[in-house]
């Protein structure tokens, strides 16, 4: 695979969901070199002389103001990734290691950390050769870097740590020999220049806004299928109304949901006659909550596509006016607060269509469909304990999106006395789309049985190729049957993007990553 031409302060999310999705390998412009260069030669003359310089010449944290000697300035480097490699629990997955490792190149090319350029390259070689570091996911708070989960990462580079290759979780310097590859000996600064900065939070959020674009794309075509399997009106989706607002997200998913359903015989059928004036919230507000879960979605990938461009280690040299300034680039609350946005929008995406599915299972709500949509109900359960599932799904996520950037807690005896807790923040996220697209997964199915019970009405073209797509792959319930791997299914179609592909791009809003950056 010929490799992604990066640069450093002007990448888009489009590129990075690229990266993430397709594993590519990555090579950062080579205009950017030079400030790489002159970055890195800035911090060798500091290293050289006399003046204090904070992870230069000094200690670390509390212990900036211990002095070390020129000649142990290597050293100084490799026991900091050392004794910086202290994470646990799980590994991070491989491709959202390797979009942390890309957001490093992009942060070291911007030419303000002054870590050489052979470092960068080595980077570079890791990815296409396919040597990923094995990075425990646990011991981030989100201050003063990703700190723990970088250093893992960058003992690799340094033939220290573990790695996988082909397959293999090997030591590290077994890793680099295998692909062909040399450890680096870290100098000035170099050490820290790799563990300081948000890469691991930010790599994190943004898996997970990449994921939630998806699964809103996936619900505008769910909450339409359930609204013609109860029979619910559409004149909520009416332009009128959500112009009256102005909210750009409510706007859009009227308008697509409009379409989607146009030319439906079940919405035709109940048009006049029909005794209700008014339908649930969950089908007569459904523009106005998934809109509004777009807009916050939109925010955050505003943020994530910033700090994905951003130098965030500490300190930055400033080439221009020749200075090495010590600020605090590494904090992570703005990934935080997205990362808290990301998931406040899954939760709110769920909940919403969980209570679209109990409407359809409920009898005594669903307008004249089969209790639980089984078929000889009594006898057959059909989907009752699926909507179960569903509610605790929903719970789940409910308390997951408790924020995390409101959390604080000192460390490094003080010093770090006020941190974002954006690493966790963003590591939940992939727990709770994983979550959402069951449910989701589930209110499709529930859907297509209830517009299936309307027949010989049928739903709108578009919604029938729906309907025809996970026909291929589940079949009706006729009678109760093993459901688990029915659950999984829809919700691997859910997460896959199938069922959104088979709708026209008229039908469609452009959610995904290049429409948020814009």
């Amino acid at each position: 695979m010929k490799a992604l031409t990066l640069t450093p302060g002007l990448v888009n999310l489009a590129d990075l969901e690229h990266v993430y999705r397709e594993e590519a390998a990555v090579r950062v412009d080579r205009a950017a070199e030079p400030a790489i260069r002159q970055a890195a030669e800035r911090v060798a003359k500091a290293a050289r002389g006399s003046d204090a310089v904070y992870g230069v010449n000094t200690g670390f944290g509390k212990l900036a103001s211990v002095k070390i000697a020129a000649d142990d300035t290597e050293t100084l480097q490799r026991n900091l990734i050392l004794s910086h490699c202290c994470g646990v629990g799980e590994p991070l997955d491989r491709t959202t290691t390797r979009l942390m490792m890309v957001l490093k190149l992009l942060s070291l090319g911007r030419g303000a950390s002054g870590v050489r350029l052979e470092v960068l390259q080595l980077i570079e070689a890791c990815l296409d050769k396919g040597v990923t570091p094995v990075i425990p996911s646990q011991g981030s708070v989100g201050a003063s870097g990703d700190l723990a989960p970088l250093a893992h990462m960058t003992a690799v580079l340094i033939g220290e740590g573990e790695a996988i290759f082909e397959g293999n979780r090997l030591a590290g310097a077994e890793a680099l020999a295998k692909a062909g590859l040399e450890p680096i000996v870290l100098g000035p600064k170099e050490g820290l220049g790799l563990i300081n900065g948000t890469q691991f939070s930010t790599a994190c959020a943004l898996v997970g806004l990449f994921d939630a674009w998806r699964l809103a794309e996936a619900t505008l075509v769910t909450a339409s299928l359930s609204t013609d399997a109860i029979m619910g009106s559409t004149a909520p989706l009416l332009a009128g109304i959500h112009e009256l607002r102005g909210h750009r997200g409510q706007i859009e998913v009227a308008r697509i949901m409009r379409d989607i359903m146009t030319g439906s015989q079940i919405r035709e059928s109940h048009r006049e006659g029909d005794t209700r004036v008014q339908d649930p919230y969950c089908i007569r507000c459904q523009p106005q909550v998934a809109g509004a879960c777009v807009d916050l979605l939109r925010m955050a990938a505003t943020t994530l596509e910033i700090e994905a461009n951003a130098a965030t280690d500490n300190p930055l040299v400033l080439v221009d006016v020749d200075r090495i300034v010590s600020g605090g680039n590494f904090h992570a609350e703005p990934v935080a607060f997205a990362a808290d946005q990301i998931a406040l929008a899954v939760a709110e995406l769920g909940a919403i269509s969980q209570r679209r599915i109990a409407l359809m299972v409920d009898p005594t709500l669903s307008f004249d469909l089969p209790p639980f949509l089984a078929k000889d109900p009594g006898l057959n359960s059909g989907m009752m304990i699926a909507e179960v599932t569903t509610a605790a799904l929903m719970s789940e996520n409910k308390h997951l999106a408790n924020p995390c950037s409101t959390d604080s807690t000192p460390t490094s005896a003080n010093q770090e006395d006020h941190v974002s807790m954006a690493a966790h923040g963003a590591r939940r996220l992939h727990r709770m789309t994983a979550n959402l697209s069951h449910i989701l997964g589930v209110e499709l199915l529930c859907a297509i049985a209830g517009i299936e019970h309307r027949a010989p009405l049928e739903t709108s073209p578009a919604l029938q190729s729906v309907i025809a797509r996970l026909r291929e792959e589940v079949p009706a319930l006729e009678e109760d049957r093993y459901l688990a791997p029915d659950l999984e299914t829809a919700a691997d179609l859910v997460r896959s993007r199938v069922l959104v592909s088979v709708l026209s791009n008229e039908h469609m809003i452009k959610l995904g990553a290049a429409d948020a950056a814009g």
